[in-house]
């Protein structure tokens, strides 16, 4: 009678544990499939790589002359007068400007899946605020991604992220040393 009551017992337990884990949302993944982002909600590991390089350069040469001569004779009575006259004008202007500029972002971010499109697509979004020694930065991150482009470890590489808008963004005193002074500003509009 004790055994059987003890059976009774663990069946009892053990059908409820069952219906409990089968409401639980993580419970119904494989032990034997890679767990990726799919839905609304998971999260996933954005690696930054971001490199940009332009070169830009332009030459400009321009020049114009102008000029004007005349010569008027006369002979009025046993004098003769005359007048000769001459004006010239001329303009060079030579330029030459060159723009060098290269970035480069290295960095991790974790993201969530904010929305997932008709064909599957997920759309991601993240935000990172830091502060060091008084330095603020930003890191706001948003874009789509495929699901067949996130690896087996829940990562993308960020050049896989269709319509990437990555903003990153700094406030304090090292940001406010690179900026240039009024003065400097208010000559720039002048001139």
């Amino acid at each position: 009678m004790k055994n059987i009551l003890n059976i009774l017992f663990i069946i009892l337990f053990a059908s409820f544990y069952s219906a409990n884990s089968q409401f639980m949302e993580n419970a119904s993944r494989s032990l034997f499939s890679d767990i990726t982002a799919n839905k609304v909600g998971d999260a996933l590991l954005v690696l930054i790589f971001e490199e940009t390089q332009a070169d830009n350069s332009a030459t400009t040469s321009n020049g114009r002359n102008t000029s004007i001569s005349g010569q008027a004779s006369g002979q009025v009575g046993s004098t003769g007068n005359s007048a000769q006259g001459s004006i010239g004008a001329g303009t060079d202007f030579k330029g030459n400007g060159t723009t060098t500029r290269k970035e480069t972002i290295r960095s991790k971010l974790s993201a969530r899946v904010v929305e997932v499109d008709s064909n599957g697509n997920l759309k991601i979004q993240a935000t990172r605020k830091t502060k060091v020694n008084g330095e603020n930065q930003l890191v706001t991150l948003e874009g789509w991604v495929r699901p067949t482009d996130i690896s087996k470890d829940n990562t993308i590489a960020s050049y896989n992220i269709l319509d990437l808008n990555l903003i990153i963004e700094g406030d304090g005193s090292v940001s406010k040393v690179q900026e240039p002074g009024l003065i400097t500003k208010f000559l720039r509009i002048l001139f």
